[in-house]
């Protein structure tokens, strides 16, 4: 008898303290699934952590040997190529990802540049959870996610964190179709239907990649007005963010852009409780 392998993994699903999620995934319940990334987007570009985060990637690449102008030339190449540096380090310099996890996204000093996001944790409070299911979906490694999460004070609020699983060696990251597909095996077995699935990204890439797969509610999270062009094409005027096509024009692209988080709330009015209803669940005014 032929024993099948079972497929790689290249992802890790936990709760968002860190814990495997080790129970089967279950079947879907016809609620709405509602996928955030972490990095640049739960918490602003401002804060500075994309600098430091460069700063430690270089400084590993030093430590290969490479001078200051080939580590900046090799990490962008490596950005461009593979959507994570290390992902190339791992396939050209067999470099163990988790020790570049060690010495660049774990030893970052969060502590110091994070902390509790009230007007993030109203956001989040306020989705209706009888009709939604919410989830991180972060190209970072676990402990890295976890820990942002934990810093901004929004654990709470995420019944899941699928994340890349660096441990893996040559794994998959957005906006690659078997990292999506991959993480909805998690969420549920047979996956959500796609129209179903609410996601918001700072990257055009990988919103384009969400959207190709034919997820039914894109979003760019633009804070800064610098990735909309890289969408590639126009995205949908007001008549058309409902999925309606104007008279004698083609379908619009499914990718809305907001430039906060708060515009959620106009862009997916379905999602959340109604105004009333969250300010009374929690003593506060969750009017945008």
């Amino acid at each position: 008898m032929t024993v099948s392998t079972p497929p790689k993994r290249s992802t890790l699903c936990t709760f968002p303290d860190g814990t495997p999620r080790t129970k089967a995934p279950p079947s879907p319940d016809g609620k709405r699934i509602v996928l955030f990334d972490i990095d640049n987007c739960l918490y602003s570009k401002e804060c500075g952590i994309t600098q430091l985060m460069v700063g430690k990637i270089r400084a590993y690449f030093r430590r290969l040997g490479l001078s200051d102008d080939e580590a900046r030339e090799l990490h962008t190449h490596y950005y461009k190529e593979y959507g994570l540096a290390i992902r190339g380090l791992v396939r050209h310099h067999k470099v163990d990802p988790l020790d570049y996890d060690k010495h660049c996204d774990a030893s970052l000093p969060l502590e110091t540049v994070l902390k509790d996001d009230p007007e993030l944790q109203q956001l989040l409070a306020s989705i209706d959870r009888e009709k939604c299911h919410v989830w991180a979906l972060t190209n970072a490694y676990v402990f890295h996610a976890t820990r942002v999460l934990q810093l901004l004070g929004v654990s709470e609020y995420f019944e899941g964190v699928v994340s890349c699983d660096y441990g893996a060696g040559d794994f998959s990251c957005k906006p690659e179709a078997a990292f999506f597909h991959e993480a909805l095996s998690h969420i549920s077995s047979p996956p959500p239907a796609v129209s179903d699935l609410y996601f918001v990204d700072d990257s055009a890439l990988n919103v384009r990649g969400a959207s190709a797969l034919g997820w039914g509610h894109c979003v760019l999270f633009d804070e800064n007005g610098s990735e909309e062009t890289r969408l590639g094409f126009e995205t949908p005027r007001p008549a058309e963010q409902d999925g309606n096509e104007l008279e004698g024009k083609p379908k619009a692209p499914r990718i809305s852009v907001v430039h906060r988080l708060e515009e959620l709330r106009r862009v997916w009015p379905e999602v959340f409780k109604p105004a009333d209803s969250s300010s009374a669940s929690d003593g506060s005014d969750s009017t945008p």
